[in-house]
C-alpha cells in the first residue's frame, strides 16, 4: 500500500472543519489502497482556536501520527484579547491602540501567520519520515497557510517528491486579511509566498470551483493541475438518526458568527414575526461576537433567542437534528462567492432545509440549488427570506431531504485517492 504524508497543523484535540477534513479522509484512504501518515504539531505547543477532545476517539488505531514541538508565537499576545482567533475574529476585534499594534505586528512581522513557528520542526521531521517510511507523495493543508511553506521547502530539497497543496480557504484574499493592517511590502511578501506555492506544487486541491478560479487568476496554468474536493460529511456521524421536527419553529446557526456576517435582514424579518405573535426560536451555537449579540438583544426578546457556547462535534450534530431549519451565513466580502463553509455539508447530511444568506450566485448557493436542500438569498432580501421561512414553518416535514451521497466523505475520498494516484504516477 502506497504511503502519503499529510502535513496538517490542525488535528485532534483541535476542533473545527479543518481538523475534520483530514481526520475523515485519513479514515477512508486505506479503503482505496493508500496509507496516510500524519505529521502534526504536539498539542502542548499548539495554538488551536477551539479544542474538541471528542474527535480524538475518531482517530483510527492503525493510523501513524507523528507530532513535533513548535515555537508558539501566540504567547507574544494576551490571551484575553482573543489572540488565537476563530475564523474572522468571532469574539470581536480589539480596536484599542494596543490591540491595533498587536495586529500590526502579526500582519507585518509574522508572515504569513504566527503558526509558522511550527515549520522548522515539521520540515526536519518530514525529511526523516519521507526516508524512513519510503514516502513519495506529501500533502500540505491550510490554513494556516504557513504550512504550505513546509511543502515548498520540501519540494526544493527533494525535487522528485510529489507535492499536493490543499488550500481550503483563500490566502491573501481571505475576508479578514486587512484586519492585520499589512503594509505594501508585507502584502507583496505574502503574495509572493502564495504564488510560489501555486507554481511549485505538483497538484492543487481546493474546496470549490470559484476558489480554483481565484488561484488561476493569480498564477495562470494553475487550473490545469487543480482538483476540487469538497469538505463533505461523514455518513457514520448521522447513521441511525432520523431528523425530526421540533414543536417550536427553530432556526439554528452552528459555528462562528463574527462582525463580518450580516444578520440584520434576518433579524428584521423575525422582529415582524414576533410582532405578529409567531412562536419561534433563533439559536446560535458557537462563538458569537459581542457586537452581534447586541444586535440580537436589541431586535428580539430573550424568549425568542438562545446563544450557546462552542460545543463538540457530536453535540453540534445533535443541535442540527433538533432544528426546523438551519441558517448559513456567508461573510460580506467582495470575494465571498468562493466561500463554502465546512458546516454546509453537515447541514445537508442532517436532512434539514438550509437558508443561506449571501451571494445568490456563489458556490454555496449553487450547491443548495443542485441538491434541493435549501435556498440562498441576499442579506437584505427581507421579502423572500420571510416567504421562505413561512413556507418551511407551514410544512417542515415537506422540506426534509435524504442524504446527498455525492458529498459523503467516503465518496469524496475515492475522488481524492484518484487525484493522488494521478499526481504520483505523473512524470
Amino acid at each position: 500500500m502506497n504511503k502519503v504524508l499529510i502535513i496538517t497543523y490542525y488535528w485532534p484535540p483541535g476542533g473545527g472543519a479543518g481538523v475534520q477534513r483530514w481526520l475523515k479522509f485519513a479514515k477512508y484512504l486505506p479503503l482505496h489502497g493508500l496509507e496516510p501518515v500524519i505529521l502534526t504539531v504536539d498539542p502542548e505547543y499548539a495554538a488551536y482556536p477551539v479544542p474538541d477532545h471528542s474527535l480524538e476517539k475518531e482517530i483510527p488505531v492503525t493510523l501513524k501520527v507523528y507530532k513535533t514541538p513548535a515555537q508558539n508565537f501566540f504567547r507574544l499576545f494576551p490571551r484575553d484579547k482573543s489572540s488565537i482567533p476563530a475564523a474572522g475574529f468571532a469574539k470581536g476585534s480589539d480596536y484599542s491602540c494596543k490591540g491595533k499594534l498587536l495586529k500590526f505586528v502579526r500582519g507585518n512581522f509574522l508572515i504569513p501567520d504566527p503558526r509558522r513557528g511550527w515549520n522548522r520542526f515539521a520540515f526536519r521531521k518530514a525529511l526523516g519520515l519521507i526516508r524512513e517510511e519510503n514516502i513519495s507523495t506529501i500533502i500540505t493543508t491550510s490554513p494556516p497557510h504557513s504550512t504550505q511553506l513546509i511543502g515548498l521547502r520540501l519540494k526544493k530539497k527533494l525535487p522528485d517528491i510529489k507535492w499536493i497543496a490543499d488550500l481550503r480557504d483563500p490566502w491573501t484574499d481571505i475576508y479578514y486579511y486587512r484586519e492585520f493592517y499589512p503594509l505594501w511590502l508585507s502584502r507583496k511578501i505574502d503574495s509572493g509566498y502564495e504564488k510560489r506555492v501555486l507554481r511549485s506544487a505538483d497538484g492543487i486541491i481546493t474546496v470549490g470551483e470559484s476558489l480554483g478560479e481565484l488561484f488561476e487568476l493569480k498564477v495562470p496554468g494553475t487550473k490545469e493541475k487543480t482538483g476540487i474536493i469538497y469538505n463533505g460529511f461523514d455518513q457514520e456521524d448521522f447513521s441511525g438518526i432520523s431528523p425530526g421536527v421540533p414543536e417550536i419553529f427553530t432556526i439554528s446557526y452552528i459555528g462562528t458568527l463574527s462582525d463580518a456576517y450580516p444578520v440584520s435582514g434576518l433579524l428584521n424579518v423575525l422582529k415582524v414575526f414576533h410582532e405578529n405573535g409567531r412562536n419561534f426560536k433563533l439559536r446560535f451555537i458557537g462563538a458569537v461576537s459581542e457586537k452581534q449579540k447586541e444586535k440580537i438583544r436589541i431586535s428580539l426578546p430573550p424568549s425568542h433567542t438562545e446563544v450557546i457556547p462552542y460545543v463538540n462535534h457530536q453535540e453540534a450534530v445533535r443541535y442540527m437534528l433538533e432544528s426546523t431549519i438551519l441558517l448559513l451565513i456567508i461573510p460580506d466580502h467582495p470575494g465571498n462567492k468562493c466561500i463554502i463553509t465546512g458546516k454546509l455539508f453537515e447541514y445537508l447530511a442532517s436532512g434539514k432545509p438550509v437558508i443561506c444568506l449571501g451571494p445568490t450566485d456563489g458556490d454555496a448557493a449553487e450547491i443548495l440549488k443542485k441538491t434541493g436542500h435549501g435556498a440562498a438569498f441576499s442579506y437584505d432580501d427581507k421579502e423572500n427570506i420571510s416567504r421562505y421561512l413561512n413556507d418551511v414553518s407551514a410544512n417542515p416535514q415537506l422540506y426534509i431531504k435524504d442524504l446527498p451521497g455525492t458529498y459523503s466523505k467516503e465518496y469524496l475520498t475515492r475522488q481524492l485517492a484518484s487525484l493522488i494516484r494521478k499526481k504520483t504516477c505523473s512524470t
